[in-house]
């Protein structure tokens, strides 16, 4: 997520109060009153939930389901512009980066009641998912529908031709002073234009061909994909009231002295410049086209990594770290009711399904994603498997309780506003580490302010 999508999204609805959701809902006088309109962003999930609509519509034949798609930045753009007008979708899939300034501005509409009447389960979901989609006033905007968490995705015959293991690449041990056994295979699989490793003599690290690590960006204020994992596992946390961050800690010297690390590896030519990672060449075709060793990501990128033909991809374990464990960010959809819908039994209808079983096997055979009912998990680890992927690099920190949450508050886009330039100015070499402090600061007086 970049700095100028949260902040359209802050700037569209900031001045939006609850009573302003009482709109034209979507041209709802032009169709029936049990038609729902559901928004989703991934082109990919489209077909898995047009079946999902197709069951729903079957049980419930007093109800009829109309699914729209639009790209990640459209989607944003056109919900806030819904809230503004008054068409918003019924229903929507929502990021836990995102509800919490929708339900702050009451453009989301609470479920406990539905949820209480209806006696949902809610013991049937990974465990923490469904807690992540109550806010920070007590309430529940949502039911879980999928969960991700983030691994190493490698080019097995570069990881081959440098000799190194799979067994190696699944015991990766991190730490800040040396980089750990990560570090050396990071330097091993890093190629010069004349042949030369990054652990040989002569290497020449202002001519690269390979890199050992790639990365798609600065990390922003939440590193998901970039830094999170690092940070975690050397005893870090976002914030005081994690998930619901109160004070953040971007200027703890056990953070600063992460990015200081992991930054140090472009100064030794192991991972591309930040220039050169932001040429417009996205991570996931450079390393399709054998620039990069390892690349780090999430389970949603599955599909498109399966895309890459040229290559053969395999997944690594996340690094050990100095606390002793693998730590990977847990995120997760849910499907959101829009407070302003003039159907509500028929959207709780179609949240309510999303969330059953039933759906969530629908979604586990696509292999596309994991779903969050964790009894769908066996069909889901069938279909991955069935296309070639073990996913247990992706489940084992799961089963092993060392998951951290995606750091929510209503002032997210505030917070990134902040900490994507300091980040970026950090990783270019226009900043030093130390000045994270000074920007951790800036985010504080934020939610002092907002409090």
């Amino acid at each position: 997520m970049t700095v100028s999508r949260r902040t359209v999204l802050k700037a569209g609805i900031a001045g939006l109060a609850a009573s302003a959701v009482a709109g034209c809902n979507n041209g709802a006088a032009d169709r029936g009153a049990g038609e729902v309109i559901y928004w989703l962003w991934d082109s990919a999930q489209l077909p898995m939930y047009t079946e999902c609509a197709k069951v729903f519509q079957q049980q419930n034949p007093q109800y009829r389901v109309r699914i729209e798609q639009y790209g990640w930045n459209d989607y944003w753009n056109k919900l806030v512009t819904g809230f503004i007008s008054g068409t918003a979708p019924d229903v929507f899939t929502s990021h836990s980066s995102r509800y919490p300034l929708f339900a702050d501005k009451g453009q989301v509409l609470p479920i406990d009641d539905f949820v209480a009447a209806d006696k949902v389960d809610l013991t049937i979901y990974q465990k923490g998912l469904a807690d992540r989609w109550v806010g920070a006033d007590g309430k529940r905007y949502g039911l879980p529908k999928d969960w991700d968490t983030e691994v190493y995705f490698y080019n097995s015959a570069l990881t081959e031709a440098a000799g190194i293991s799979a067994e190696q690449l699944n015991s990766m041990t991190w730490n800040p002073s040396d980089g750990g056994t990560f570090e050396q295979i990071v330097a091993r699989l890093t190629v010069d234009a004349k042949g030369r490793r990054g652990d040989q003599p002569g290497f020449d690290k202002n001519n690269v061909k390979v890199y050992g690590l790639g990365y798609s960006d600065a990390g922003g204020a939440d590193g998901q994909t970039s830094w999170s994992w690092y940070a975690a596992s050397n005893g870090w946390v976002y914030s005081e009231g994690q998930p619901w961050g109160t004070k953040f800690f971007y200027g703890d010297p056990k953070f600063t002295e992460t990015i200081g690390w992991w930054r140090g590896l472009i100064t030794k030519g192991y991972m591309p410049t930040y220039a050169q990672a932001k040429s417009g060449v996205d991570i996931t075709t450079s390393f399709g086209a054998g620039k990069y060793g390892l690349t780090p990501n999430g389970s949603w990128m599955l599909g498109t990594y399966a895309g890459l033909k040229g290559v053969k991809t395999k997944l690594a374990r996340l690094t050990q770290g100095p606390n002793g464990k693998r730590m990977s960010m847990m995120n997760g959809l849910a499907d959101t009711i829009w407070a302003g819908t003039t159907r509500r039994e028929a959207s709780w209808a179609w949240v309510k399904f999303l969330g059953s079983q039933t759906a969530q096997d629908i979604v586990a055979e696509a292999g596309v994603v994991f779903p969050a009912v964790t009894a769908s998990m066996p069909a889901a680890k069938a279909a991955f498997a069935k296309a070639g992927w073990d996913v247990t690099p992706f489940l084992e920190p799961v089963e092993a309780g060392n998951v951290f949450p995606y750091p929510a508050n209503p002032n997210a886009a505030d917070v990134s506003a902040v900490m994507s330039p300091a980040m970026e100015s950090v990783m270019s070499f226009a900043s030093d580490p130390s000045s994270l402090a000074e920007a951790n600061n800036d985010v504080n007086k934020i939610l002092a302010a907002n409090t």
